[in-house]
């Protein structure tokens, strides 16, 4: 049973929508009550006491921070916003299928296919904003020959006709394997979960939804990590 898929039947829609706005209101709320927990003339320095939405999430982002900083260079806090919503809105669609009667947007090719166009559009768009034109180089394999001519370096690519289909495909399968990646992983841990609510409704599911907890939040970093690295690797200057 599916709640979004219920109410999406009656008002005539598709369930993902319903899910998705589940998950980004879930989000919403939660920035809403750190901001308030920060509101204060001395909250914003001091932690809450104990766990808390605040303290969780503060802890995942100065991780989340430091891991995007060391990939992607000084320049990581222009790009973290992206990185942080890709993370955080897959997070919690990925944890909502966890909850009997519910089922996470994740769980549907289509989204997961369009946050993998997502990440694939950011970082070519990254890339060719910092290099112009010549972001094409980093597809056209190593300069083997740079004369001097005229006091100007030229980089010659022989390997060209090789490396620029190569690297384009290769380019476009990385929209694949995060697509297949995500979608793949969350299909098994929710249908495996499942399962074992339909055999022992009790103790074992608990387990299985303990490591799909778990399983949740590493494909969210994986997602999220990728992402960094690619957009580390459209920054680097083409050799």
């Amino acid at each position: 049973m599916n709640v979004f898929e219920s109410l999406a039947h009656q008002i005539h829609t598709e369930w993902i929508y319903l899910s998705a706005l589940f998950a980004a209101g879930i989000l919403i709320l939660a920035g809403l009550s750190i901001k308030r927990a920060v509101a204060g003339e001395d909250a914003g320095v001091l932690p809450d006491e104990g766990v808390s939405v605040r303290n969780v999430v503060e802890v995942i982002i100065q991780a989340l921070g430091d891991l995007c900083e060391a990939t992607i260079g000084e320049d990581w806090r222009r790009y973290f916003p992206v990185i942080g919503a890709i993370f955080f809105f897959v997070l919690v669609s990925n944890m909502l299928s966890l909850v009997p009667g519910l089922l996470g947007s994740t769980s549907d090719r289509n989204v997961t296919l369009a946050w993998a166009i997502i990440s694939f559009v950011v970082y070519n768009f990254v890339g060719i904003k910092r290099h112009g034109w010549k972001y094409i180089y980093q597809f056209m394999g190593p300069a083997l020959w740079q004369p001097t001519i005229g006091g100007k370096t030229y980089h010659i690519r022989v390997l060209t006709p090789f490396f620029l289909p190569l690297e384009i495909v290769l380019h476009l399968a990385r929209v694949g394997t995060l697509y297949i990646r995500l979608l793949a992983n969350m299909f098994a841990d929710h249908t495996v979960v499942m399962i074992w609510l339909g055999l022992v409704p009790i103790v074992v599911p608990a387990v299985f939804m303990g490591l799909g907890l778990l399983v949740s939040f590493l494909q969210a970093f994986v997602f999220a990590l990728l992402t960094m690295i690619y957009i580390g690797l459209a920054l680097e200057e083409p050799h």
